[in-house]
C-alpha cells in the first residue's frame, strides 16, 4: 500500500481527501500541533522518518469575505510549501494544489489555458504565493501543479461558500443572496478526491494541470438549483447589477490522460 502524507488534512479539501483516500492509501495527516509546516528542522525530520511515496499538499493560507488576508500570508503558504519542496530527495513526488488565481484574476481569459501561466504576476499575496510556488515546480523533477478553481462539497464553511450557505439561508428561511452574479467552474470534491488518486498512482506528462470541470455554472444558476431543490421558494437576491468576470478553466490537458470523469476510480 502506498504511503502517503497529506498537509491540510484538518480543512476542507484534507479532510475529504483522507476520508475519501483512507481505504485506499497508507494516509498520514498530522495537524499542526504534530507538524508545523513553517519549521524547517521539523519538516525535514518528518519526512525523513516518513518514508512518503507521495506528498499530497493541500494546506493553505487564504483569505475570504469575512476574514482578511493575514499579512503574512505570502510568507505561509511559500514556507509552508518550500520545506517541503526542498526536501524532493526524501519522498517519491508532491502534488501540490494550486489555484487559478495564480494565472492572476486581472483579465483572466474565460477557459484559461496552461499555457498562459506567467503571462501576468499576480498582485494579491494569496495568487503570488501560489505562482512563486508553481515557478519553483516547474524545474521540479518529482513536484506537480494541479490548480483549483472552485470546489465545493462536504465540510466547506457554509459562512463564505455559496451553494452551503445558499442551502442554509433556506434551511433558516431567509432569502438567498447573491452579491454579484459570476460563473465558475465548479468541481464536487468527491470528484476532486477521484482525481487526485489517479494522479498518486499515475506519472504525469505535463507539470500542471487545470483540475477543473470544464463547466461553468453561475451563482444566480446554483441559487435557482437550490431554491428548486428546496421546494420552499426562497426570495434571491442579486445584490449587485451586471456579471463579474468568469472564473474557468481549461480542462483538455487533464482529460487527455485521465479520459473521462466516468473513467476515473
Amino acid at each position: 500500500m502506498m504511503r502517503a502524507l497529506i498537509t491540510g488534512g484538518s480543512g476542507f479539501i484534507g479532510r475529504n481527501l483522507v476520508e475519501y483516500l483512507g481505504d485506499r492509501y497508507d494516509i498520514s495527516a498530522p495537524g499542526s500541533a504534530e507538524l508545523d509546516l513553517l519549521d524547517e528542522r521539523s519538516v525535514r525530520e518528518f519526512l525523513r522518518s516518513g518514508g512518503f511515496d507521495v506528498i499530497v499538499h493541500a494546506a493553505t493560507t487564504r483569505s475570504n469575505r469575512s476574514l482578511g488576508a493575514p499579512p503574512d500570508m505570502l510568507d505561509r503558504n511559500c514556507r509552508m510549501f518550500f520545506n517541503l519542496a526542498r526536501n524532493q530527495a526524501l519522498f517519491g513526488k508532491m502534488l501540490h494544489f494550486g489555484s487559478g488565481a495564480e494565472y492572476s484574476r486581472e483579465c483572466l481569459p474565460v477557459s484559461v489555458k496552461e499555457s498562459y501561466f506567467d503571462t501576468r504576476v499576480p498582485r494579491d499575496a494569496y495568487g503570488f504565493s501560489k505562482y512563486i510556488c508553481a515557478k519553483y515546480a516547474e524545474k521540479a523533477d518529482n513536484i506537480f501543479v494541479l490548480r483549483l478553481f472552485g470546489v465545493f462539497g462536504r465540510y466547506e464553511a457554509w459562512e463564505v461558500r455559496f451553494i452551503s450557505n445558499a442551502c442554509a439561508r433556506v434551511v433558516k428561511g431567509l432569502p438567498i443572496l447573491v452579491r454579484r452574479n459570476v460563473a465558475f467552474d465548479y468541481l464536487y470534491v468527491k470528484e476532486l478526491a477521484r482525481l487526485t488518486a489517479w494522479f498518486i498512482e499515475n506519472e504525469p506528462r505535463h507539470k500542471a494541470y487545470n483540475f477543473c470541470r470544464g463547466r461553468t455554472f453561475t451563482l444566480l444558476e446554483l441559487a435557482q438549483m437550490v431554491a428548486a431543490v428546496s421546494g420552499r421558494n426562497p426570495e434571491i437576491i442579486v445584490r449587485d447589477e451586471g456579471m463579474a468576470p468568469e472564473y474557468s478553466g481549461d480542462n483538455t490537458r487533464m482529460l487527455g490522460e485521465i479520459g473521462a470523469f466516468s473513467s476515473v476510480r
